[in-house]
């Protein structure tokens, strides 16, 4: 493509506008090799210091067979908060948003505002819907044709009534990075335009679609002026992984609306952007069908800003006119339109220009800064309304466009390949596909396959149960086992996210964000593929994945094997209920038969299966370690999923006096550097080393080994934005033992050197998939973890990879777990 640019401009002009910066302060020196991937290099200086967070789970469903339009309810309304970063910028604060609402539905009856979760800081999450009054039955109607699309597209497909009447779904996010704020605004704004307008053409636009608008995304990063949420999580990568309450609140919106087309209102990139992406282009996606709308929908709302009369507003960046491969892809589905895009929606991420966050919104003049939030929320308001205005014009190509993607799932028919000029500008770069198997087979093994099978329903991804045995490839499989037949309506959805993926190092010269993922390799439940046979067995439809916690009769003692994060979960909790629990090995522990009504509350809590333990098991005493954590935020998040109670620490806290004393071991991965301690903070460390244990991972982990002298081993690192699944060869007794034969690197390290144990190794072809430049191969053989006794006479496990990255990688949980055991022991 002739008018795509190179990366190197497009990457500077990120950086001046904060884009690539980090969620906390940029450090002095950013330059493009340090760029922001939402938990990337900076997680290695950046210490969490977030108060703790209680989990809160979406239950949001669309209202359905009941009432129809509107669906009017009184919001909750919060006290004033002049703490509010968008006070300052003119624009409304979050507790000025409930109050807006509940005028709007009193004034309007074509407003609807209802609760759909809450923020990890419990904050009200709103869903606004805006349409024409519907009865119940009208209301009822609807439900019965996005359900049809769905389930039946061929019938869909020939309902003529269908064609006419079913209503044009729009789905509109705003503000899920918090200190991007203006999308709240200008969505506000179409609401209470379309609301209040008396003209014809705004009543029957209304008659024939529904506008769905998620007010703000993050509540919490709205008020603090953070990217983040409470959780310090960037709730725009966790599309695959649903770690968060918000991630998953705007997941069942996509599900219950089907929208046909959405827009993720996002901020600022100097000059409005506006997707479609760049390649390399989701190869699970049905490619055609959103391009042949995403290009002229980009282009309608770049004529829409072009028409506000801003200097600032004369043109917009389409990545996948304008940009080089690579700059900014669409190849993950960590992001809210690539997700949405499984989902039956043409998504697009709007990116409005003018900074007001981070450093200049302290250094800017308060009317410079409302000047340019004012130019924001027209550019959000103007792409809003013309994306709509898109919808309702291609409502029919967009309802058949979406029938038709459902349609192939359901055939098991393979992607077309797209011809070179099938909208302007699309070439060789942009084709991506791949080869769907024809199912996925996942034996009911435990509590991380009753996660997995949870995570698939969970995304509308239809999941089956044996009745009886079968065969299938060769392999028999006992009654129960779940089954994820392909021939399915979101086939893309079961297979971005169950596929292994793929090594595209060599295709494009960078990525934004990750390249790797894969809740198969990754999340610790086995799942075996059949290429080409269908399971010839009877099956029903799974709800819930089965229970899957088992205490075995007898009087004899128990074993439990720390396999799982659930199984860590269920041993913390049987320390804390003072359980004498024995340590037999690394990853073994013995629970004394005394202590059976712990273990089957534990069994049946976490879902952890304990066998019976041979009469002449014994162990060493194991008690709860107390941990110091100097981590970043999604770190701290998993130490506390599993039930540790990790104490938080940093550089700057161990200078200022914080006690060390009572702690068993160091976790050092973000935000301590021991060459940065002060006489006070060093003097505490070294106690500890003298005593306790010491668990690093990534760049600051290795500089804090060799900066306190820990373990003889010099860590060697890959390029900066190296990142993807990984194959190992599992050596060690600690980490090692019983490990998953696959890890996960993010900006990768390995070590060298002797006197140390090797527990993990890159495999002779590490990277299975992502993005590795020059080639994984510099690290094959390599010691991608390694564990010791320290020359300070602790015990320290440095980890060259990123077992809790975003809390997705959840099979790499327990290994992680038993290095804090054994350092403590």
């Amino acid at each position: 493509m002739d008018l795509k640019r190179t990366f190197t401009g497009f990457a500077a002009a990120l950086l001046m506008t904060g884009l690539l910066g980090n969620p906390a302060p940029a450090a002095p020196d950013d330059s493009p090799s340090t760029r922001d991937f939402g938990n990337g290099p900076e997680r290695n200086s950046v210490a969490a210091e977030i108060p703790p967070i209680g989990q809160s789970a979406s239950t949001f469903k669309i209202a359905t067979g009941t009432t129809g339009y509107p669906r009017q309810n009184v919001l909750r309304v919060y006290p004033e908060n002049p703490a509010d970063k968008s006070i300052k910028l003119g624009l409304v604060p979050y507790h000025g948003i409930a109050p807006k609402l509940n005028a709007l539905q009193q004034a309007s009856n074509r407003v609807s505002a209802e609760v759909i979760g809450h923020s990890a800081l419990g904050r009200d999450l709103y869903l606004v819907t805006v349409t024409a009054p519907e009865t119940a039955a009208q209301a009822r109607k609807q439900d019965r044709w996005r359900a049809l699309i769905e389930d039946d597209p061929r019938q869909a497909n020939r309902d003529a009534a269908l064609k006419l009447g079913y209503k044009t779904p729009v789905w509109i996010n705003a503000n899920i990075h918090g200190d991007e704020w203006e999308g709240t605004d200008g969505a506000l704004r179409v609401i209470e335009r379309l609301a209040g307008a008396t003209d014809p053409a705004t009543a029957a636009l209304l008659a024939r679609t529904r506008v769905y608008v998620t007010v703000t995304n993050n509540p919490d990063g709205r008020i603090a002026g953070t990217r983040v949420n409470g959780a310090g999580f960037d709730i725009n990568r966790d599309h695959a992984t649903g770690s968060q309450p918000e991630s998953r609140a705007v997941r069942d919106v996509v599900i219950g609306t089907q929208p046909f087309v959405m827009l993720d209102e996002h901020g600022y990139t100097g000059t409005t952007l506006i997707e479609p992406a760049t390649p390399p282009h989701g190869q699970n996606y049905e490619y055609d069908l959103y391009i042949k709308h995403a290009l002229p929908n980009a282009l309608g709302m770049e004529a829409a800003i072009q028409r506000l009369g801003h200097p600032e507003t004369a043109r917009a960046d389409i990545p996948f006119r304008d940009y080089s491969p690579g700059d900014w892809d669409d190849w993950p589905p960590i992001f809210t339109p690539m997700y949405a895009i499984y989902q039956g929606a043409v998504g697009h991420t709007v990116e409005i220009p003018l900074q007001v966050n981070r450093g200049v919104y302290d250094s800017l003049p308060v009317e410079e800064l409302r000047r340019r939030s004012a130019v924001n929320t027209d550019v959000a308001s103007a792409t809003v309304t013309a994306a709509i205005s898109y919808a309702d014009v291609h409502r029919r190509s967009l309802l058949e466009g979406q029938i038709e993607q459902f349609r192939r799932g359901w055939a098991g028919e393979p992607s077309p390949e797209i011809p070179d000029g099938f909208v302007e500008g699309f070439g060789p770069e942009d084709r991506y596909s791949t080869t769907f198997p024809r199912a996925y087979v996942i034996p009911d093994s435990g509590p991380a396959a009753a996660r997995l099978v949870d995570h698939l329903i969970a995304n509308d991804v239809r999941v089956t149960r044996a009745t009886h045995a079968f065969t299938l490839t060769g392999r028999s499989y006992p009654r129960g086992t779940y089954l994820v037949d392909m021939r399915q309506p979101k086939r893309g959805l079961a297979n971005v996210l169950l596929e292994a993926g793929r090594d595209i190092s060599q295709l494009v010269p960078q990525m934004y964000d990750i390249s790797g993922w894969s809740h198969r390799l990754l999340w610790g439940a086995p799942v075996d593929i059949s290429r080409a046979a269908a399971p010839r067995v009877s099956t029903r439809p799974v709800v819930a994945a089965g229970p899957t916690g088992h205490v075995p009769s007898g009087g004899r003692d128990l074993l439990l094997t720390l396999r799982d994060g659930s199984d860590v979960r269920a041993l913390n909790t049987l320390l804390d209920l003072g359980v004498a629990v024995r340590q037999t090995t690394a990853a073994t522990v013995l629970v004394p038969a005394a202590a059976r009504d712990a273990a089957s509350l534990v069994a049946d809590r976490f879902g952890v299966r304990f066998t019976a333990a041979p009469r002449s098991a014994t162990g060493t005493p194991l008690t709860r370690p107390t941990i110091a954590a100097a981590v970043s935020a999604d770190e701290l998040f998993v130490l506390r999923d599993m039930g540790f109670q990790p104490r938080v620490v940093s550089t700057a806290l161990l200078n200022a006096g914080a006690d060390l004393s009572d702690v068993d071991t160091l976790v050092v991965s973000s935000g301590l550097s021991y060459a940065g301690l002060n006489a006070t903070g060093r003097a505490e460390v070294d106690e500890l080393l003298a005593r306790g244990g010491v668990v690093t991972r990534g760049s600051t982990g290795a500089a804090f080994n060799a900066a306190a002298g820990l373990l003889p081993a010099t860590a060697v690192a890959a390029r900066s934005d190296a990142n993807g699944v990984v194959a190992v060869d599992n050596t060690g007794p600690v980490v090692g033992a019983g490990s998953p034969p696959h890890s996960f690197v993010y900006s990768p390290l390995w070590f060298t050197g002797t006197g140390f144990t090797v527990e993990q190794r890159y495999a002779s072809t590490p990277l299975v998939a992502g993005h590795w430049l020059p080639s994984s191969t510099e690290a094959a053989g390599r010691a991608a973890v390694i564990s010791g006794p320290t020359a300070r006479g602790g015990r320290a496990v440095l980890f060259g990879t990123e077992p809790l990255f975003r809390a997705h990688p959840k099979g790499l949980y327990a290994p992680f777990a038993r290095a804090l055991y054994w350092t403590a022991g």
